[in-house]
């Protein structure tokens, strides 16, 4: 660890092998956005530098982002718990209006902030770990007590997954049950509490699937891709063409052939794919690496907290970034249903990078203050 400290200002810590993990990600998704995106924004806007430009300024952002959240005591979360929580209600209220929210892809995702847009779903699942760690931190006396550890946190979670699934977004929608699940179990919420709704919730996760035909046939396609090889298996195949064609050693930055306009959003879903065929077998390893460095160093800083606050809210932050990186690698290998979620600090997108990079600033906050007690 490297301690500094300031006049008047708590110690901090700066955590030297997650940072490095997380800017060599940052940086390997710069050059991997640009080799992606190239083709792409020559088409679309007459220039090939479009995304990379817009994803460097993500990255200074992003940057920023994690300074700021490093430097902010994580207890002060406490205070703005609730305000957080109904603002990201509001916000993924707002993206329904017409004028507001922005469609792409047939979802209404995107919300429009002046000339720029984000996603709120990114802002409501930071919320949903700060509410649940202060939540289950305050109850902590009574958190065994069905009605008081399981019902309330249940509530915000479907009130969440309505308003997730109105978009539709049933990636995310999975990401906040697991996430809330997770952090009931490590808070105290008793197992036979949490297997309760399990049968419902199986019936309504199969509802769902069924009921949107395009969902089931994700499903079919995923389980043998080759049965609709130029429809719904399309991104499948192609996925795993590049990591195929990629080998060990891979093609070369740049020089990989699905993301000409054969791998739908190469730069975004499918970047790891990207990777996959340019960098080959080592280029994943070293991801992967990273990545597993980042999760190990975050399961650290939970286990060694002695603040349950600060526990639950490093516990949150680690699974949810290895639920994304998962469920992102987990498509693109053809192991897991298509979704479309960012793979962390690589994916192009403003809202992922900069919300997981301040996130990445308080689970660093969160490892400062570790033997300090609430």
């Amino acid at each position: 660890m490297i301690k500094s400290s300031a006049r008047g200002l708590a110690p901090q810590t700066y955590d030297p092998g997650m940072l490095f993990a997380v800017f060599i990600l940052v940086g390997i998704g710069v050059i991997m956005v640009y080799s992606a995106s190239s083709a792409v924004a020559l088409k679309k806007f007459s220039s090939d530098l479009f995304f990379l430009k817009k994803q460097t300024i993500f990255c200074f952002l992003g940057i920023l982002a994690l300074v700021i959240f490093s430097h902010i005591p994580y207890r002060i979360y406490r205070v703005f718990t609730y305000p957080l929580l109904f603002v990201s209600f509001g916000l993924l209220v707002a993206v329904q209006f017409d004028g507001a929210g922005m469609t792409a892809g047939g979802s209404a995702r995107w919300l429009r902030l002046g000339p720029a847009s984000f996603q709120p779903s990114e802002v409501a699942r930071l919320a949903l770990i700060i509410f649940l760690a202060y939540s289950l931190t305050k109850k902590q006396e009574a958190v065994k007590i069905f009605s008081i550890g399981f019902v309330p946190h249940a509530i915000v979670l479907l009130v969440f997954s309505v308003l997730l699934m109105l978009q539709p977004d049933f990636g995310s929608t999975v990401i906040f049950a697991a996430l809330t699940w997770l952090m009931m179990f490590v808070g105290g919420v008793p197992l036979r509490h949490l297997l309760a709704p399990l049968a419902p919730v199986i019936a309504i996760f199969a509802y769902l699937v069924i009921s949107k035909p395009y969902r089931f046939e994700r499903l079919m396609a995923f389980l043998n891709p080759w049965n609709d090889p130029t429809d719904k298996g399309y991104q499948i195949i192609h996925a795993m063409m590049a990591f195929g064609t990629g080998g060990v050693w891979g093609a070369g930055i740049g020089k990989g052939s699905q993301k000409l306009f054969y791998l739908p959003e190469p730069h975004t879903d499918f970047i790891f794919a990207v990777i996959g065929e340019e960098l080959g077998l080592w280029g994943v390893l070293l991801v992967i690496g990273l990545y597993s460095t980042i999760l190990w160093r975050g399961i650290r800083i939970a286990n060694t907290c002695t603040d349950t606050f600060g526990m639950l809210m490093a516990t949150g932050i680690t699974f949810a970034l290895a639920l994304q990186v998962s469920i992102n690698m987990g498509v693109c290998l053809g192991m897991l249903p298509t979704k479309g979620l960012a793979l962390p600090f690589l994916s192009y997108g403003g809202t992922s990078l900069v919300l997981n990079m301040a996130s990445i600033g308080i689970l660093m906050n969160i490892g400062a203050r570790h033997d300090q007690r609430a």
